[in-house]
């Protein structure tokens, strides 16, 4: 009998766990179109009403529901439709059309403050080993802002400030896992007459994306699908600014295998197309400077397609590989309709034999090729497979537009 109350203890506390797990997770707030449907996972019991008292229709898996009109939504998540658990926000933008771009671009971005990328022993003038950061906290991925209260923009101004120390202690303030910290560290004079604290440090990173599309009523633009991140750090580089430019394709090398292909390129001089103001999970965002540099088709301009729309099977995408933007063909072979958290929203595999032929796939450099099926923009290439170069994923469309708007 005590062992029956054990295992019916031990389920009703699974049973509030697994509730209080699952409207944890719940978000809140939603950001859709006009006339996408929401997709909020529902338990037993579990019932979602609008503000005005009208009820969602739900199953034990998942509830469903679509908004009209532009606007702000409040919809609650009640237990049994009485007590109310929680409540979430609908924002309802309206539907939008972009034009789907393709071409492939020059990537600059600048920090704020410089970014740590390692450390170093140092020897003195004495040939003496010292590490000076190591009186600090100090970790690769955390960012210097500034030192002794004067802000640090770039590697040259931290190199100067510390030569200017002449080897007297420096306040150092930096960014560790989103907290600033201040420090005190004592610069070490080298044989070379540099004074130096044992930090590798970095201030800006480059490379060369895809450009996703086009907004033509903000004249904003959206690229790569992913975020940039340091090569050393793995981290997604916090930037002040940045720019993209036209650039002339070299060389392409072919993936294979565990082997990644990649585009290579060099950035035309003067020819910068536009300015960069964010650089998120979802990709690049920024404002168009020249139009003339970007190679835009408006009779593509289409409207974008909520996941919902999105079939299994195929679409296309555009990509710049040998100096024009053509179309390609793929298969859309997986969709995580329920995917809000990364940019894996949905498995593609390139089809294109003449694209097949010149890259083996998807390269480095496609990232940020849009996706068009059935006359809408659904989405973006963000990774490839490395064992399968044919195979990556790709990101919703919603997803990008949604972080311009």
């Amino acid at each position: 009998m005590k062992t029956l109350k054990k295992l019916i203890i031990l389920f009703v506390l699974f049973f509030i766990y697994t509730y209080f797990i699952s409207i944890d997770t719940l978000p809140n707030s939603i950001e859709i179109f006009q006339g996408e449907q929401i997709n909020i996972p529902t338990l037993w019991g579990i019932n979602i009403k609008k503000e005005n008292k009208e009820s969602i229709e739900a199953s034990t898996n998942l509830s469903t529901s679509t908004f009209e009109n532009v606007g702000n939504e409040t919809i609650t998540v009640n237990l049994f439709d009485k007590i109310k658990l929680k409540t979430i926000n609908i924002k309802v933008l309206e539907d939008v059309e972009v034009i789907p771009v393709g071409q492939i671009v020059g990537i600059k971005l600048y920090t704020n403050g410089v970014l740590v990328v390692g450390s170093t022993s140092i020897e003195n003038e004495n040939g003496e080993i010292c590490k000076p950061f190591a009186s600090t906290q100090i970790q690769e991925g955390d960012t210097i802002v500034s030192l002794n209260g004067t802000t640090v923009n770039n590697t040259k101004e931290l190199i100067e400030i510390i030569n200017e120390s002449k080897g007297e202690e420096i306040e150092i303030t930096y960014i560790q896992n989103e907290q600033q910290k201040t420090e005190k560290i004592k610069p070490v004079l080298c044989e070379d007459g540099q004074y130096k604290i044992g930090l590798w440090v970095r201030d800006s990173a480059g490379g060369v994306g895809t450009i996703t599309f086009y907004d033509e009523e903000t004249n904003s633009f959206a690229g790569l699908g992913h975020a940039i991140t340091d090569i050393d750090t793995v981290e997604i580089i916090n930037i002040s600014s940045g720019e993209i430019d036209d650039v002339n394709i070299l060389a392409i090398q072919k993936g294979e295998k565990n082997v990644p292909g990649k585009i290579q390129g060099t950035i035309i001089k003067n020819a910068e197309i536009g300015s960069i103001y964010k650089n998120t999970q979802y990709g690049i965002y920024g404002i168009i400077k020249n139009l003339s540099n970007l190679k835009i088709d408006y009779t593509k301009k289409m409207k974008v397609a909520s996941r919902q729309e999105i079939e299994l099977g195929e679409a296309t995408c555009l990509s710049e590989i040998d100096g024009e933007v053509k179309e390609y063909s793929l298969n859309i072979e997986k969709i995580y309709l329920n995917n809000n958290y990364d940019n894996k929203s949905m498995l593609v595999k390139i089809t294109d034999e003449e694209l097949l032929e010149k890259t083996g796939g998807i390269v480095q450099g496609m990232s940020g090729s849009p996706i068009i099926q059935n006359g809408k923009f659904i989405g973006a290439i963000t990774h490839v497979f490395v064992d399968a170069p044919q195979i990556g994923y790709a990101v919703f469309g919603d997803i990008m537009v949604k972080e311009i708007q």
